[in-house]
């Protein structure tokens, strides 16, 4: 296995309406198309941070449009899904405090032209509900998983809708003993499933390493949170699973130092896998350099990876990475 290709671009650059952005999210639209957003505005956490996206078309990225605000509210981490009935999903957090976050989302039959009125993603949610960071995955018998966390608890779940995206039914709490933690524990996991029920994922971690869980019952129910191998530097990662079966992760490498519950977030790197996440080799260096660059998303088409990325909390950076197995 072999990196063919890697190519980098920004989907702006100086000439941006807002000074700083993050949390980015990507889909690949039916046209061919790509759409990505993010949050933008004065900095995270102020009142003017919006949700802002683009589309790549021949070749080129259009200029921020504005898919979501809240008048002195912040925004917060968007996520971008495509249904296969062609309805293009961008769901996204709103308040002024991550306990206080509520889960909305938006909806577009138009590849992400138009949006319709934002709507709780499930009634009377203080805390968030739904993905809160990476993207839903459809498992194999149809369910749609969206990987979910709590702050300031730091413990991770995953919400089951049985009918595209409609309803959501909790997963019960992946099982951790925050007693023995040295932080405050796991958030904004990533899913993938390698056989029928049989559903797995990677989550961010106070502890210098990343953690995983696994589930026997399509999501339900999970094993207790264990310690990987891989270095976590408490920031954002993001997998996925090409169609052959190999995981893609994107992740900073790093652990922090002695004592410490955070790390820096460069460099940037990709690292694959063909035995289910057990063991990760062919690490590819994305980006790195002062300042930061973090909290990847990740898709796949066919062979390539398709990835956006935080570069300097300035711009958004977009990578196409091809892959031959």
């Amino acid at each position: 296995m072999n990196y063919v290709s890697h190519t980098k671009e920004y989907i702006f650059e100086d000439d941006r309406p807002f000074l700083s952005c993050h949390a980015s999210t990507l889909e690949l639209l039916p046209n061919g198309d790509i759409i990505a957003a993010w949050f933008g505005g004065t900095r995270e956490k102020a009142g003017d941070v919006a949700i802002w996206t683009s589309h790549r078309r021949n070749g080129s990225w259009t200029y921020p449009v504005k898919a979501a605000d809240e008048e002195d509210i912040p925004l917060w981490n968007p996520v971008l899904f495509l249904r296969d009935d062609g309805v293009l999903f961008l769901y996204y957090k709103v308040g002024a405090s991550i306990s206080e976050w509520v889960t909305m989302v938006i909806r577009s039959t138009d590849n992400g032209m138009t949006w319709s009125d934002p709507a709780p993603l499930v009634e009377g949610d203080v805390g968030g509900r739904g993905p809160v960071k990476n993207k839903p995955i459809v498992l194999q018998n149809g369910t749609l998983a969206a990987p979910a966390s709590l702050e300031p608890a730091w413990d991770c779940f995953v919400d089951l809708s049985a009918d595209g995206g409609e309803t959501w039914v909790r997963s019960e709490t992946v099982p951790l003993d925050h007693s023995g933690l040295l932080g405050k524990g796991v958030i904004q996991p990533t899913l993938w499933e390698s056989e029928p029920g049989n559903v797995h994922m990677l989550m961010r971690s106070t502890e210098g390493a990343i953690y995983r869980s696994d589930s026997e019952d399509g999501g339900k129910t999970w094993c207790a949170a264990y310690r990987t191998g891989l270095p976590n530097n408490n920031s954002g990662i993001d997998l996925v699973k090409t169609d052959t079966g190999t995981l893609a992760l994107v992740y900073n490498p790093v652990r922090p130092e002695e004592g410490k519950t955070k790390g820096p977030r460069t460099p940037l790197v990709v690292r694959l896998s063909v035995d289910n996440g057990q063991t990760w080799e062919h690490e590819l260096l994305i980006d790195e350099g002062e300042g930061q660059y973090s909290y990847p998303a990740a898709i796949a088409n066919g062979n390539d990876l398709l990835i956006t990325y935080t570069w300097k909390r300035e711009r958004i950076a977009f990578c196409r990475i091809t892959i031959a197995e």
